[in-house]
């Protein structure tokens, strides 16, 4: 079995920094890394045993070559405590201040940051251990290299951060299976739409160029693009797609509103990124806010089933962020997940209509196992 759980939940984990050189750490600021036991048993209470969840490259190695795990330790812990089986996040849009990410040291000092991390993994547990070793590396080249919208705020450079990025996430895979043979790997990538929005040749052109951008980080880490890179079909274990409400826009004319005429099925871009890769798939992020939250999760796992039924391997659904959070840019609070945010108990209270389409999807689509807790009565 690749996955404790088909239903899984993912700790929102960016580290970013922001363009007044302020660094996110959303695991600190959700309490989840002081709560990490606590939110993984709540959990798994829910049917969820296996958990999205990040590594802080930036609190680990302050100094080159130096490494306080005291910030991931207890998570690592906690999780075998927990009874969870947990893919790690390597770099979640952040990186130490003292690595420029342009040059060689990044890829050299990631490859032996995640060899060490590797050596940690398999001195505290047994089973074969999960990671990503960089998340969305399409999204990051873009917002980072090319419209300098975060760190490290390149502008016309996307295509170059997408490259060093492919080169460090290749070093990383490299360095732990030295350690660990048997480690499995997640690379998570957005999954998009986009449309001409006036439709002419050069709306649409443009448009065309911009989706099938979407391929090109696991084009270099299979080869097939930019083989140099030192990419190979081997590479992709499973492919992560990573999709919310706001993927699908058409060129000009802003976000194209599920239930229009030019919303393309979920069922059908699965299907597509299955029959480029032919690797099994795991949706890697979804989600949606408020009110929407259950209705989304109802709406993916509709168009998840009939992918399935056209033999698309499709190993689970992780939903995410699992939490509430502050905002990336105005701190507001996120209501998204199925828990809240935590209170000065150190509780975070369960939504309860997500909680319950979540219930009657894993009832559904039958993935619920004797191993998993019953939830019945956690709402």
């Amino acid at each position: 079995m690749d996955f404790a759980s088909y239903f899984m939940g993912g700790f929102e984990c960016s580290t970013h920094r922001k363009l007044d050189g302020t660094q996110l750490d959303m695991l600190c600021a959700t309490h989840h890394d002081a709560l990490a036991e606590r939110d993984y048993r709540q959990l798994r209470a829910l049917g969820m045993s296996t958990i999205r969840d990040g590594v802080r490259w930036h609190l680990i190695e302050r100094e080159p070559g130096i490494y306080d795990w005291s910030s991931f330790l207890p998570m690592l812990q906690a999780a075998a405590r927990a009874e969870v089986q947990v893919i790690w996040d390597l770099c979640h849009y952040g990186w130490p201040s003292s690595i420029d990410i342009w040059s060689a040291e990044f890829v050299r000092r990631f490859g032996a940051f995640a060899r060490e991390l590797a050596r940690l993994v398999q001195s505290e547990t047994k089973e074969p251990p999960w990671f990503c070793p960089v998340n969305e590396m399409s999204f990051w080249s873009w917002a980072g290299g090319e419209v300098a919208h975060m760190a490290p705020a390149g502008v016309l450079r996307g295509r170059e951060l997408k490259r060093q990025l492919v080169r460090a996430s290749l070093a990383a895979r490299a360095e732990i299976l030295s350690v660990i043979p048997t480690a499995r790997f997640l690379h998570a990538e957005p999954l998009i739409h986009v449309a001409g929005g006036t439709e002419t040749e050069a709306d649409m052109a443009e448009a065309e160029a911009f989706r099938l951008s979407q391929y090109e980080a696991c084009d270099m880490l299979d080869g097939r693009l930019e083989p140099e890179l030192g990419g190979h079909p081997d590479v992709l274990d499973v492919v992560g797609v990573n999709f919310y409400p706001h993927n699908e826009w058409a060129i000009g004319t802003g976000a194209i509103p599920l239930g229009n005429h030019g919303y393309r099925a979920l069922s059908d871009m699965l299907a597509e990124v299955y029959w480029r890769y032919g690797k099994s798939l795991v949706i890697a992020e979804t989600g949606a806010e408020g009110g929407a939250r259950a209705a989304w999760l109802h709406y993916v796992c509709d168009e998840v089933a009939i992918a399935s039924r056209v033999g698309v391997p499709i190993l689970g659904i992780c939903l995410y962020p699992i939490t509430a959070y502050p905002g990336w840019e105005n701190g507001r609070s996120c209501p998204v997940g199925i828990l809240g945010a935590v209170d000065s108990q150190g509780y975070r209270p369960i939504y309860t209509p997500l909680a319950q389409e979540l219930r009657r999807q894993q009832g559904a689509m039958r993935l619920s196992t004797a191993s998993e807790p019953d939830a019945s009565s956690n709402w």
